[in-house]
């Protein structure tokens, strides 16, 4: 078995191939290295100018090592075998984004940290209890949710369907959102939220 990738040596690989200085970047990808990468390591606090930072498509196992990143806006950590959402509190003033989709994700704890998060693409996880989204009501600026193919999707009848249950048990958990699974949430939605929230 080759050794995976070291953060040090994507960054290293990344430079390379676009002619740039890593550290003056405002969008770095590291993703799909070839091995993949397998930790997040100390290499990238260095990346001080980054507001986007991809590392999809790898085989990182656990979130670290993002103190010092202080612009980091969009975190992209899609395809891989991440379990829990941590170590995010050097980034949680300024994350906006995290595109966490296709991971091993069942619970939502430390999310609430991110109180700028607007965007959170947890598709493809193993989110399987609607308890876990109440968690989201402390984002109170989250706009946009993707949850499509989590257990609590997968097993809800007609999820896509505007104000399905499905849908109304995650906006009366989530009132700040704007679109989920990547349709618009509508006025009538919003008031059956609220409606079943006091309820």
């Amino acid at each position: 078995m080759s050794k995976p990738t070291t953060v040090k040596e994507a960054i290293k690989n990344f430079e390379v191939e676009k002619n740039v200085k890593a550290t003056d970047e405002e969008k770095v990808n590291l993703y799909a290295q070839v091995p993949p990468i397998e930790k997040m390591d100390a290499t990238l606090s260095t990346l001080k100018a980054c507001k986007q930072l991809s590392l999809s498509t790898n085989n990182i196992e656990k979130i670290s090592s993002l103190s010092g990143m202080d612009n980091l806006q969009i975190l992209s950590l899609g395809r891989n075998l991440i379990k829990k959402i941590e170590n995010l509190d050097g980034v949680a003033d300024t994350l906006e984004q995290l595109w966490i989709s296709y991971n091993l994700i069942e619970k939502l704890a430390n999310i609430e940290k991110l109180t700028n998060l607007r965007v959170l693409f947890i598709s493809n996880n193993k989110v399987s209890d609607f308890k876990e989204l109440d968690k989201l009501a402390e984002c109170t600026k989250l706009e946009e949710l993707l949850l499509v193919n989590n257990p609590i999707w997968a097993e809800a009848t007609e999820p896509n369907t505007l104000s399905s249950p499905y849908r109304i048990e995650v906006l009366k958990r989530v009132p700040s959102l704007k679109k989920l699974d990547g349709i618009p949430v509508d006025v009538d939605e919003i008031e059956a939220a609220k409606a079943a929230a006091s309820a």
